[in-house]
């Protein structure tokens, strides 16, 4: 087991705090009584789930103590297992050509929602007004970059090859119904999708 006082201070910066409260607050909004949370990172969100929740996780590494081990592309759970599957910052560790089939699982298992996170390269500016409120101004000059495999993320939403409109055909094409995307205004390199069966 790694030591994870200093995977912590690391690994959740800031940033990352705002996209846990965003998986949690999506959570919490379905009311679920089973979650599974693929993808287990440094147990911040898993530790806040377990005392409202039915959590099982599920990790590829038996290093961060998941419940399961297992992969994103072959579960080790039943038809319908979960009202909830959480899969934050996961899939874009993986081959692009492995989206649709671990889409697939993730629908497989599910019982009512899929909530998934992906980094997104589109940027915008953050602006808070007054009395509007928040606003996302976005860079009208983007031009989609080729993705450079980082030796984590194999692709990331709008690089060239996956544009957002091409995730959302493919999502769409497994029959998934898209209830809400959008990036975290505090962390707009983390886009949310709220999937439903």
């Amino acid at each position: 087991m790694k030591d994870t006082r200093e995977y912590h201070s690391c690994y959740d910066t800031q940033k990352r705090m705002y996209s846990y409260m965003h998986q949690i607050d999506e959570v919490r909004k379905v009311s679920p009584h089973t979650v599974l949370e693929v993808g287990v990172g440094s147990s911040f969100v898993s530790r806040y789930l377990q005392n409202y929740y039915n959590l099982t996780t599920l990790d590829i590494s038996n290093d961060v103590g998941p419940d399961c081990v297992g992969s994103v592309t072959h579960f080790p759970f039943k038809d319908n297992t979960f009202d909830v599957v959480l899969c934050c910052e996961v899939l874009e560790h993986l081959p692009f050509s492995d989206f649709e089939a671990a889409l697939s699982e993730l629908k497989r298992i599910a019982k009512r929602r899929v909530i998934m996170s992906l980094p997104d390269k589109r940027p915008f500016f953050p602006v808070q007004f007054p009395i509007i409120g928040r606003i996302k101004i976005p860079y009208f000059f983007f031009h989609q970059p080729e993705h450079i495999f980082d030796g984590q993320h194999h692709w990331e939403i709008n690089a060239r090859g996956t544009e957002l409109k091409k995730i959302l055909e493919t999502i769409e094409n497994m029959n998934f119904a898209v209830i809400d995307t959008y990036q975290v205004f505090e962390n707009y390199k983390h886009r949310f999708f709220m999937l439903e069966k």
